[in-house]
Order: structure tokens, then sequence, then C-alpha cells
């Protein structure tokens, strides 16, 4: 088997686990796809190279990423996790410091759901600066800037 053959039948393999997974027949996943049923059951079976948009359609049939599909299938390259969400999110001036800090926390909790959860660095999140920004400044540890609440 190649290389090539083998990543289809791979594809398909997946296609058919989130399908049996979701609980959906082949039938109506055909359907809500907007493809035949003999075409999808070529494809699950590894047989016809989809395109990129009878994936997407697939892709949103089964409710997963279109992305998911188009790297099992070789159109896309892996995209590299190298990225620091929670730094990313800490720089987001357009969020408030109580806004970044939940959304830290339902990221953090997301990934220790899917069994990866990200190392604690301690790092702050911008919560506790004064203005909110997650750098800190001279108003932080000056007591005239300092709030009702004893901030």
């Amino acid at each position: 088997m190649t290389e090539e053959s083998e990543r289809w039948g791979d594809l398909g393999a997946f296609i058919r686990e989130q399908r049996r997974t979701t609980h959906v027949s082949l039938r109506k996943l055909a359907e809500t796809a907007g493809v035949s049923n003999p075409y999808l059951s070529q494809i699950e079976r590894g047989l016809r190279k989809p395109s990129a948009e009878i994936l997407q359609q697939i892709a949103k049939a089964l409710s997963i990423s279109a992305e998911s599909l188009y790297v099992r299938a070789g159109i896309l390259e892996e995209r590299d996790d190298s990225v620091d969400v929670v730094s990313e999110i800490r720089r987001d001036t357009s969020l408030s410091a109580d806004q970044r800090q939940a959304l830290i926390r339902i990221y953090q909790s997301f990934r220790s759901e899917a069994g990866s959860p990200l190392p604690d660095d301690g790092a702050d999140d911008g919560a506790g600066d004064a203005t909110g920004d997650g750098a800190r400044d001279e108003s932080d540890d000056d007591p005239e800037f300092s709030d009702a609440a004893g901030r």
C-alpha cells in the first residue's frame, strides 16, 4: 500500500469513526453532507479522494473542524502547537483583566479535560494590576492609586 492510499484509508476510517461516535447512519451523513450514499461509502473505505469542498461538507455534517480532515487528507500540514495561548490571552488589551482571567481558567479547564493540562507557570494574568492591561507600572505599588476595596 502506498503512502497516499494509506492516507486516504486513514481519512476514511477517521470519518467512519466520527460518524459512528455521533450515532449517525451512513445514509444520514451522506444526506446532510450533500453527497451520495455510495460516494461516502467509498470515501470511508479509502477508495475515493474527496475534494476540500466535500471534506468541508462532511466536517460540517459531523460538527468537527474541516482543518482536522484537511490535515488527515494531506491538504494542510499539521498545525504547530507551539503557540502559547495563555500568553496571547494575557496580551489582549481589548479584554478586561477579569475577562482575561476567566478565559484563561476556561482554557485550562478544557485542556485538563482533554488530558493535556498546561504547566502551571504561576504567571500573573493581569487581574491584579491597576491598569488592567497585564503590565505593571508605578500605580501598582502606589497606595494613592488603590480603590476603595483596598487593592
